[in-house]
């Protein structure tokens, strides 16, 4: 991955996406209007009012640095639904009513826009169907095999081949913080492979495993391999401060 810094506001971006009719980033924690436990550029939705100000000033500076359209995001839910949105499916509806942890477009004018901390957020681009999906992947999504949904989503919803399909992973919860006390109520034996030492695994593999599983080339996998946790500087984590902020992944087509 590459920084990046313009009005003190600092994201990260894909090599694997550079050259494309593409705009996406991951967002670091600095250069917003956040306070306290939330500083700086927070995009959850906390159940402070004075907060959900802040991150609405966020979202702003983050559409004028980036001239984006206004940010299509969901409410999250740990799941693995996949929504198609486009000028028509959002027509006449508050787009917050969404309940999906992916969404996907075609259309040029929609910015699809995740918030993570410590879960994975994936960006799906299909460069020769011209289409995207921005996927939030949690350990129960990848439970659930989130990642192969998408890939079926997108072969039904524009035809994309898997073997064309460009996969990047944002920064997340590392190896070395992922521990699972009770692995094996919550985990799947196949993922007891991917255990680093007792009780603590290894998710980008495990992603990285999902993918090519489903014909994505090796080589179209980006996985950043930063890990939230880790990284208190940088990045909010849930697990490290269970009172946090979120960082935001984003993309769009151009």
């Amino acid at each position: 991955m590459r920084q990046n810094e313009k009005d003190n506001i600092q994201w990260l971006e894909f090599d694997l996406l550079q050259g494309f009719p593409l705009i996406h980033g991951c967002t670091m924690r600095h250069g917003g209007v956040s306070q306290g436990t939330y500083s700086s550029l927070n995009f959850g939705r906390p159940p402070c009012a004075q907060e959900r100000l802040c991150v609405e000033e966020n979202t702003r500076k983050l559409q004028n640095l980036f001239k984006l359209p206004k940010p299509i995001r969901s409410q999250l839910v740990h799941g693995k639904t996949i929504e198609r949105v486009d000028g028509q499916s959002l027509s006449g509806i508050d787009h917050q009513t969404l309940v999906a942890d992916g969404l996907s477009t075609n259309d040029p004018n929609i910015a699809l826009l995740m918030t993570h901390a410590d879960c994975q957020t994936a960006i799906f681009f299909d460069p020769n169907q011209k289409a995207i999906a921005n996927v939030h992947a949690g350990w129960r999504g990848s439970v659930q095999n989130i990642y192969q949904e998408t890939i079926v989503h997108m072969q039904r919803e524009y035809g994309s081949n898997p073997a064309d399909l460009l996969v990047c992973i944002s920064p997340s919860l590392g190896p070395k913080n992922a521990e699972f006390i009770h692995y094996k109520k919550e985990l799947p034996e196949p993922f007891w492979d991917f255990q680093i030492k007792f009780k603590f695994f290894d998710f980008w593999e495990i992603s990285r495993w999902q993918l090519l599983a489903c014909g994505i080339k090796p080589s179209h996998i980006e996985i950043a391999q930063i890990d939230t946790y880790a990284e208190a500087k940088d990045f909010f984590s849930h697990r490290r401060d269970p009172l946090s902020g979120r960082q935001a992944t984003f993309c769009a087509l151009t």
